[in-house]
């Protein structure tokens, strides 16, 4: 019993350290994409504490009613062959709760690999994210501008990450906006988020690669679109363009603080699938968001 009590004591402690939105951080969302994934999570936790707390009421029931001492002697009990409908029930709890969970999961899905809701028709704000040697690279290729270990970005905005790699695999990760996708060498991935409001967010590789991936952080800040365009402008016009010489540099380099640059290197190193988000003759773009071209 005191190890029933005890598991009991943890769960409890447990759920209730989960539900406080403040000190987890995926679970304190500052997006739609990041929100539905947070609902997800916690619609799941509901579902697993109400089998626990079900499963542990009939535990207590069954320990209680027919616990020894309440039975004579030399009490025998009866065979027993089986009893079809509570088979039955056993069996299609376990079912309908993997239905339900997957049909939820299924759902979720979609809704955070497509375009954030209310934002189909807008222009996305297109940034390439590229990792090398514990540092992040964040080109915009609609602007011709660079950040290394940092990215901003507009509030109530779609914006479309293009995630790749010049090394092992590393998972970009920002929680309260979005969650992880992989970012790899072969190909691009493309990752949906929108900023509802403003605020600096941390974000990370979320996936083990290396001696220094720990130190592969960054902090994206999202501002409002007159700021965003403010601070476009003066790197455009006061930050260094970005020479493919140095950007070799850069990929070797192992550990760095933050740089910014009015180029970008996917003019001379581009990324694994080209064109980029390039206008094509009708205006339009020649990209899709799966980083194809159409």
């Amino acid at each position: 019993m005191k190890k029933f009590w005890l598991s009991l004591t943890v769960s409890s402690l447990a759920l209730a350290g989960l539900s406080g939105c403040n000190l987890i951080t995926v679970l304190n969302p500052k997006g739609p994409q990041a929100e539905i994934q947070s609902d997800t999570i916690i619609f799941s936790m509901y579902v697993m504490a109400g089998i626990l707390i079900i499963v542990y009421a009939l535990f207590i029931f069954m320990i209680v009613k027919y616990r020894a001492k309440n039975q004579p002697i030399d009490y025998e009990p009866p065979y027993i062959k089986g009893n079809t409908w509570l088979e039955i029930i056993w069996t299609a709890i376990p079912i309908i709760i993997v239905i339900v969970l997957s049909v939820v999961t299924v759902k979720t899905t979609f809704q955070v690999e497509s375009t954030p809701a209310g934002h189909e028709k807008d222009e996305p704000l297109v940034i390439y994210a590229a990792s090398s040697n514990w540092k992040w690279h964040f080109s915009y290729p609609e602007l011709g501008i660079e950040t290394v270990n940092y990215v901003n970005i507009p509030t109530d905005r779609a914006v479309e990450f293009k995630l790749y790699s010049y090394g092992p695999i590393t998972s970009f990760w920002i929680p309260q906006l979005a969650g992880q996708k992989y970012a790899m060498s072969d190909m691009v991935t493309t990752l949906h988020l929108v900023a509802d409001e403003e605020g600096d967010y941390f974000g990370r590789n979320a996936n083990f690669s290396g001696e220094g991936f720990a130190q592969m952080e960054f902090i994206c800040e999202a501002m409002s679109e007159e700021e965003f365009n403010e601070w476009a402008d003066e790197v455009q016009t006061a930050a260094e363009p970005l020479t493919e010489e140095e950007f070799d540099e850069l990929l070797d380099t192992e550990y760095m603080g933050i740089a910014t640059y009015s180029s970008t290197h996917l003019d001379f190193k581009p990324a694994p699938v080209w064109p980029f988000h390039q206008p094509d003759e009708d205006g339009g773009s020649n990209t899709g968001t799966d980083g194809h071209t159409h």
